[in-house]
């Protein structure tokens, strides 16, 4: 058993672990939605605070994990690929979630300064990785000092925005718009260990999903020869960001919108700090420096779609292109154009 897991993976293996790698992931998914409503009112943060950082956790496993792996394998492009395509993908995740949510734009009905928030601290941090890469190279200990920078700057953006006390405007609420508010008649059905066990207990199985998934994807790069951009940031990136996708379809599907717009956002700004763990992992030098153009074009079509993503929260389009919003048609033709950048 011990030498399957170590060993060498045959293609067709490493594909058949890659799709069933996946399932489990889609699976676990739409229970942590449920999961995450009941006790994101249960602890008091609500979804948009809870989403975005227990919830976002948990979702990103897989993708740290991923990185992790990728990282102490040797395959830098592969360990950075999978964090910013992850989050590319998972911000893709928001058009999707949206096809389920009929009654008004997904952003629309989800805006919220926290939300808003954490869009701007995923662009702080995708800027510092991409300023990190044409920085001196230089490490101490092995790892860059832009990790300690990045780990530093989504700390105290959590602060700020669990403490930034009575904004100086708010989102108007309108007949769409969903408030999130306890479900009192779920709240009760269980204690909260059992709930906090479960949630911990798919965690486990979502990061043994993105360990499989890790090993396979080298192997299907070895023995196809494909990118390892388009391996890392698509096939990779696609798992990454599925935790998210159903996820959030999951909590549109129980109302609770707000949930899912902060667990993609919240989930993005932890795939930011993956660069940090494959920094730490990678032992050829800086994670950053090893980032060759189809990475750092990565970060750029990650920044485009953040900021149309921020535009659409802002905006708050009702109704728009295709039934999606101005926002969403964008975000997928900007990700559709760099899947086909990366695969040509």
């Amino acid at each position: 058993m011990f030498s399957v897991l170590t060993g060498t993976w045959s293609l067709g293996w490493s594909v058949g672990v890659f799709v069933l790698a996946a399932a489990v992931t889609v699976v676990c998914s739409v229970r942590l939605a449920t999961l995450g409503d009941v006790l994101a009112d249960r602890t008091g943060w609500g979804e948009a605070l809870f989403g975005a950082v227990f919830f976002g956790l948990i979702t990103s496993l897989s993708g740290i994990v991923m990185t992790a792996v990728s990282a102490l394998a040797d395959h830098p492009s592969l360990a950075y690929s999978n964090a910013v395509g992850g989050i590319a993908a998972q911000t893709l995740a928001v058009v999707v979630a949206d096809a389920f949510h009929r009654r008004a734009n997904l952003e629309h009905a989800a805006a919220s300064v926290s939300n808003m928030l954490f869009g701007c601290l995923l662009v702080g941090l995708l800027g510092v990785a991409l300023t990190a890469s044409f920085s001196p190279d230089v490490t101490l200990l092995g790892v860059h000092p832009a990790s300690v920078v990045m780990v530093a700057f989504y700390w105290g953006g959590i602060r700020l925005i669990r403490d930034h006390g009575e904004p100086m405007w708010r989102a108007v609420r309108t007949r769409e718009t969903l408030p999130d508010l306890p479900d009192e008649e779920e709240s009760v059905e269980r204690g909260g260990g059992g709930l906090w066990a479960e949630f911990l207990v798919i965690a486990a199985l979502v990061a043994a999903g993105g360990w499989a998934v890790a090993r396979a994807a080298e192997f299907i790069l070895d023995g196809t020869g494909m990118n390892a951009g388009f391996v890392g940031a698509i096939l990779m990136g696609v798992v990454n960001a599925l935790p998210e996708t159903v996820a959030a379809v999951a909590a549109v599907r129980r109302g609770a919108v707000t949930l899912a717009v902060a667990a993609i956002i919240g989930g993005n700004c932890l795939d930011a700090l993956n660069l940090v763990v494959g920094d730490v992992a990678f032992r050829g030098g800086s994670l950053f420096h090893a980032a060759g153009s189809d990475e750092l074009f990565l970060i750029g079509a990650a920044l485009v779609m953040t900021t149309v993503l921020l535009g659409g929260l802002l905006v708050r389009q009702r109704r728009g292109w295709l039934g999606l919003g101005f926002d969403g048609v964008l975000l997928a033709a900007v990700y559709l154009g760099s899947a086909a950048v990366l695969a040509f």
